[in-house]
C-alpha cells in the first residue's frame, strides 16, 4: 500500500454537505459581527479618560462598508459611553445613530477609516421553513459564537418591550443566549434574513429574530431621520368584547374593540366627540379588534391626515372624524 493512499483525505472532504453550508456562511458573515458594550451604571460620570468598565453587551453586525452597524433597541437603551469590538479585535467608539423600541432595532456607527466587512440583507420574503439558520454573537460575551439550526416557523407575533406587537418575526431553533441579542441571522449564502432578538425561558430550541426586510427599512428610516415615525390619536384604551346582538345589528367584522379609559389632553382624541367608555371599533373601514390593530394602522402616513374612527356608542354606531398626531 503505496504512502498517499495511507495519508488522510483533506478537510473538505470529511465535510458534508451541511457542515459545508454552514462553514462558508460563516466564513463570509463572521468579520462583520461586531460586540457592542456599554455602561448604565457610571452613565454621568463616564469621561474618555476614565477606564472603560462595560456593565452590559450584546451583539450587532456591520450593514454598511462606512461602520454602520444594526443592533437591537434593548443593547443600547440607556447606555453611554458605547464601544464596539470589531472581529479583528480592535475596539472603537461608537456613537448611537437611531433607536425604535417598538421594533426593537437601533443603529449606531463606528468611524475607522477603512472599508469595513458589511453584510448583506437577503429577502426575509423567500425564507421556507425547515431552510438552514445560522445565528453569530456574543453569548455571555465568548467573541463571535455559532449556532445552527433550522426556520421553524414564520410570521409570528412577538411584543417588543415598548409593549408594541412585532408583526413577521422569524422563529428558529438556532440556541441562543444572553448577549446574541442584536447578532444576524443568516442563510447559507451568508446573508441576512434576521436580526436575532429573544428566546423564550426556559423553552429551549424557541428562538426569534426581527424579519431581515422590517431591519432594513427600520434601519433606512434610522440613519435618515434618527427615530420612526409614527401617528397617535391621544388615547389610552383596553380590549373587550362587544355584545353580540350589537356586532350583527351593525354587521361589524369583529366582535371585540378598543374601549377609550381615558382621553390624552390637548391630543387629537381631545379635539374630536370621542368619549369616555367609546368602543373603536374601525378606522378608514379597516376593521379594529384590539389595541394591536389600532398600533398596526397608526402609521407614518396618517400622521395629520384626516381619519375616520369607527366607534360604537352604547348601543349605537357613529363615525367621528381625527387628525392622528405625531407621535415623540
Amino acid at each position: 500500500m503505496t504512502e498517499s493512499t495511507l495519508s488522510p483525505p483533506p478537510d473538505i472532504d470529511l465535510l458534508d454537505a451541511y457542515s459545508c453550508a454552514v462553514t462558508q456562511a460563516v466564513a463570509h458573515a463572521a468579520p462583520s459581527v461586531v460586540k457592542i458594550e456599554g455602561d448604565r451604571s457610571r452613565r454621568a460620570r463616564f469621561r474618555e479618560t476614565e477606564r472603560f468598565e462595560p456593565s452590559h453587551s450584546g451583539s450587532g453586525f456591520l450593514f454598511t462598508p462606512d461602520g454602520f452597524i444594526l443592533t437591537n433597541s434593548h443593547v443600547v437603551s440607556g447606555m453611554a459611553g458605547l464601544r464596539v469590538q470589531l472581529a479583528d479585535g480592535r475596539t472603537l467608539d461608537a456613537d448611537l445613530v437611531g433607536n425604535d423600541p417598538d421594533t426593537d432595532l437601533a443603529v449606531v456607527r463606528i468611524s475607522d477609516g477603512d472599508t469595513l466587512a458589511a453584510l448583506r440583507f437577503g429577502d426575509s420574503r423567500a425564507i421556507r421553513v425547515g431552510q438552514l439558520a445560522i445565528a453569530l454573537g456574543n453569548p455571555y460575551g465568548f467573541q463571535c459564537t455559532v449556532t445552527a439550526g433550522v426556520v421553524s416557523a414564520l410570521g409570528r407575533s412577538l411584543r417588543a418591550r415598548s409593549g408594541r406587537l412585532l408583526d413577521d418575526v422569524i422563529q428558529t431553533d438556532a440556541a441562543l443566549n444572553p448577549g446574541n441579542s442584536g447578532g444576524p441571522l443568516v442563510s447559507s449564502a451568508g446573508e441576512v434574513i434576521g436580526v436575532n432578538t429573544a428566546i423564550i425561558l426556559p423553552a429551549q430550541g424557541i428562538s426569534f429574530a426581527i424579519a431581515s426586510n422590517t431591519a432594513r427599512y427600520v434601519a433606512s428610516r434610522l440613519i435618515r431621520d434618527g427615530r420612526i415615525r409614527r401617528s397617535y390619536i391621544g388615547v389610552a384604551g383596553q380590549n373587550t368584547p362587544l355584545p353580540r346582538a350589537v356586532a350583527r345589528q351593525h354587521q361589524l367584522q369583529t366582535e371585540s374593540g378598543v374601549q377609550v379609559l381615558s382621553i390624552e389632553p390637548d391630543g387629537p382624541a381631545a379635539r374630536t366627540s370621542l368619549t369616555r367608555g367609546d368602543v373603536i371599533v374601525g378606522l378608514d373601514e379597516t376593521p379594529i379588534g384590539g389595541i394591536d390593530d389600532l398600533h398596526r394602522l397608526l402609521t407614518e402616513e396618517r400622521v395629520r391626515a384626516e381619519t375616520l374612527l369607527d366607534v360604537v356608542r352604547d348601543t349605537k354606531r357613529i363615525r367621528i372624524r381625527i387628525v392622528p398626531g405625531e407621535r415623540a
